[in-house]
């Protein structure tokens, strides 16, 4: 079955659900209140670099990230990254972050954790997460605040697989509310990587930018102008196939001109060179909301690069030398107004 047609069968199924349960929350007198409200909602986008516990499934390649593993990644180590990703978003905004897509988690079990006994704990947070096909476990997930956003649906939309591709990360898409009344459409994607080469992975990225369509076009298919919100790791830049080919469907980058306040120009570095891979797109009704955009390069989310000069994320992995830092992306956030 072709990307496009997997996706549209998968979203359709998805909207009968969608409108069954989005009629019981209309219904409800918080809906009627909260309609009413006008409200300011921040989002962060962060990729949180393997954030995995260290325990090994046996039905995923995850055996580096055990205390025996290649990474050593002992339970001292995981509770240290787990509360460095709770920083990490705490840091985000001065109010606690309304939305957040994490990119490269392992399981429920790590979000339950980053959630519940982290540094989080008292945040509030509940959350939504795939079960990809990924075959180290890798997947995505959305933290959000009940007071801030109501979920009607979700759904992982799985990315049907050309020649030669390995099994990837499922696109999360979630439909909710939010206190205004306001109805999101939120995609979380994570794409394949440059491993082997920018010209011999790009078909993959491809292949995940055609589902991501498809599932995007269902979406307006059923509803007048959505407000359709597209977060994550897209191991691309603005200018790269992928990004063009989502971009021209209609949708606008809310990110393009963000930047640090200690001056970081992107969110990603390699090699010396800045590069933004991380995006926020966003459709023309909600880029209209859009108050302000910005990339959160905290002093202590950077490091001296004693190789190439200057500053760079300060990541908890050099190549299998493990250090105690944040992650290799740095977060993005926007905020709206509704």
């Amino acid at each position: 079955m072709k990307s496009e047609e997997f996706a549209t069968a998968t979203m359709r199924r998805l909207f009968s659900l969608c409108f069954m349960l989005w009629s019981a929350v209309a219904n409800s007198s918080l809906f009627t209140l909260h309609s009413s409200l006008s409200s300011s909602l921040t989002f962060v986008e962060l990729n949180c670099e393997n954030l995995f516990d260290c325990r090994h499934d046996s039905l995923k390649q995850d055996v580096e990230f055990t205390p025996e593993g290649a990474r050593h990644w002992t339970r001292t180590r995981y509770w240290r990254k787990l509360n460095h990703t709770g920083q990490t978003i705490l840091s985000c905004s001065q109010d606690i972050p309304d939305l957040v897509a994490l990119v490269e988690v392992e399981n429920d079990s790590v979000l339950h954790d980053l959630t519940r006994r982290s540094l989080l704990r008292n945040a509030g947070y509940q959350y939504l997460m795939t079960d990809s096909p990924d075959e180290r476990g890798v997947d995505v997930a959305l933290l959000y605040l009940p007071e801030s956003f109501r979920p009607i649906c979700y759904e992982s939309v799985t990315v049907p697989l050309v020649k030669d591709m390995r099994p990837t990360r499922d696109i999360l898409y979630v439909q909710g509310e939010t206190t205004s009344g306001d109805t999101l459409h939120i995609f979380i994607v994570h794409a394949p990587s440059r491993y082997g080469g920018e010209l011999v992975s790009r078909p993959y990225r491809m292949q995940v930018a055609q589902t991501l369509v498809s599932a995007i076009d269902s979406v307006r298919k059923n509803r007048h102008s959505p407000n359709i919100l597209v977060a994550g790791d897209f191991n691309a830049s603005l200018d790269n196939h992928s990004l063009r080919f989502i971009l021209a469907q209609g949708l606008e980058s809310a990110t393009s001109q963000a930047v640090g306040l200690n001056g970081s120009p992107a969110n990603y570095r390699y090699q010396g060179h800045w590069e933004q891979i991380d995006h926020v797109l966003v459709s023309p009704s909600l880029h209209a909301r859009v108050t302000s955009s910005s990339i959160n390069d905290a002093p202590f989310l950077l490091e001296p690069d004693e190789k190439m000069g200057g500053m760079k994320p300060f990541r908890t992995f050099n190549g299998y030398r493990y250090q105690p830092g944040f992650s290799d992306h740095l977060p993005l956030i926007v905020r709206f107004s509704f």
